[in-house]
């Protein structure tokens, strides 16, 4: 089982912010609330079930409509959804006990042998599947697949390295955040290096 610090996990919260319906994260985001909870890549069981509990019935039923919408789809909706405020403290619940543990088991089966690396490591790659996923397919994935290799070998240096080498595919694109998040998470990997 992954193990989380604290650390990795107020990372993984100041990089994704209190994202609030109405703004719209843009590129093939859909509408996102929460600490990164993405209504473009949820289900709407799984929707009603995290945020049941923190939203009223009618602010679920309207919300109901942006999931599985991603890119224009979902910009095109943001603005009718000004009227939901996501509370900090609700944010942090669904957070730490519904997108931690569901992302935990992703990167798990993402990057089989993690478990045995330092939890700052395991932390990292939480984080890097929590903004790019499990997809370990075509050339924009290759530093994921030297990742995977490199976390069988118990390579941290690899690891952090490769983290460094992905932001290629942010390089001049305006995307800055994911720049200094890959070498936050580059950094979080290093620091378990003796």
């Amino acid at each position: 089982m992954i193990t989380l610090t604290d650390k990795a996990k107020k990372m993984i919260m100041d990089f994704e912010s209190l994202n609030q319906p109405s703004r719209w994260p843009g590129g093939d985001s859909g509408i996102t609330l929460g600490f990164g909870y993405d209504l473009g890549y949820a289900t709407v069981d799984q929707f009603e079930s995290d945020w049941g509990p923190y939203l009223t019935s009618a602010q679920l039923n309207r919300l109901r409509d942006a999931v599985g919408k991603r890119g224009i789809a979902a910009r095109n909706r943001a603005a009718q959804f000004k009227d939901i405020k996501i509370k900090r403290k609700d944010a942090e619940t669904v957070f730490l006990e519904r997108n931690i543990p569901l992302y935990a088991l992703k990167t798990e089966m993402a990057f089989p042998g993690i478990t045995v690396l330092p939890p700052d490591a395991q932390g990292a790659l939480v984080s890097l599947v929590f903004n790019r996923g499990t997809s370990m397919e075509g050339d924009r994935r290759r530093e994921m697949r030297a990742i995977q290799a490199a976390v069988v070998n118990g390579d941290l240096r690899e690891i952090a390295k490769q983290f460094r080498s992905m932001k290629r595919l942010w390089v001049d694109k305006g995307l800055d955040g994911l720049l200094v998040r890959r070498d936050k998470e580059a950094e979080l990997v290093e620091s378990c290096i003796a």
